[in-house]
């Protein structure tokens, strides 16, 4: 039997892809597993890694033509053979005790319905965090780290990371997959997709944990260390809050009023903080995503 599906969907990102299959096919495991790797309509060498490293035990590839993340995690889900859903990004590394660390808490913990742990930051080879960039904009490059101790999440906004990130199958299908709406699709950034999927199940009472010794390393981009990166990443941040606001059903005035109020805060806290590079650029790029997240506002509201 078949007790956890670990699943890596990927889009044309094969410099990285075979780090993640083999974190995966070396783990630590006490039991029957399956890792899933869904090829998103990929024109690069995708499916070479793949069969590079097939047949093996617990290898499985999926190819799925309709592009988008969101759509690439629902066929995984479909195609899994186990209760639990184990998601990690095609340039991350697990550790090598990841799913064991995970199902146990799935086993331990009836109610547990989302889970996930510690994400670590791989900088490039000769590269350093830029003076300019904060703590804070590092989440944006999946940092995410709740401390050494298990927590229970009770808001969304601390749901782990997509990268590293655990649902029950049963959960997933109660709140009809992962909105197609969200989560990226080729170039554009779109995002919010696991952001919700929490959202949904804290409403209905589901639990979420944070469990740090379920540990992944992702490996930063060198192209995502330039200022312009995270411009475009917090823009396209800013547009799917909009969206995820809309899916729960937000009053566009009250999405109007509060994105007026962060573009304004952001907007002097960068002014005030002219003389600390990180802090000044953390709060300029946070006005630009409510720059976005207006934009969007003000384009459903108008039918566009």
């Amino acid at each position: 039997m078949t007790l956890i599906s670990a699943i890596v969907c990927t889009h044309n990102r094969d410099r990285y892809l075979g780090g993640a299959i083999d974190s995966l096919l070396t783990q630590n495991f006490a039991g029957e597993f399956e890792a899933i790797v869904v090829d998103n309509a990929s024109i690069d060498r995708t499916r070479a890694v793949v069969e590079s490293r097939l047949p093996h035990p617990h290898l499985r590839y999926v190819y799925e033509p309709q592009l988008g993340l969101s759509i690439a995690r629902n066929t995984a889900a479909k195609h899994a053979s186990s209760p639990i859903l184990a998601y990690l990004d095609d340039d991350a590394i697990a550790s090598p005790h990841w799913l064991q660390m995970l199902y146990d808490a799935f086993v331990l913990h009836p109610d547990l319905a989302i889970a996930g742990g510690r994400v670590t930051l791989l900088w490039p080879d000769g590269m350093t965090r830029p003076r300019w960039l904060s703590a804070g904009l590092m989440q944006s490059l999946g940092a995410y780290d709740l401390g050494a101790e298990c927590v229970w999440i009770d808001r969304p906004g601390q749901t782990p990371r997509g990268l590293n990130y655990a649902i029950r199958k049963s959960t997933l299908e109660s709140i009809g997959g992962f909105d197609v709406n969200l989560g990226r699709r080729g170039k554009n950034l779109l995002s919010n997709e696991e952001l919700y999927a929490t959202e949904q199940v804290l409403q209905r009472s589901g639990r979420v944990a944070y469990l740090p010794q379920a540990q992944v390393a992702h490996q930063v981009a060198p192209e995502r260390l330039r200022a312009s990166w995270f411009l475009s990443r917090n823009w396209w941040q800013g547009i799917s809050d909009c969206y995820r606001e809309q899916a729960a059903q937000i009053d566009r005035r009250q999405q109007l009023q509060q994105g007026s109020d962060r573009l304004l805060r952001g907007c002097v806290k960068a002014i005030r903080h002219l003389h600390q590079p990180a802090i000044c650029f953390d709060n300029l790029v946070y006005a630009y995503g409510q720059i976005a997240y207006l934009k969007a506002c003000l384009q459903q509201r108008s039918g566009k």
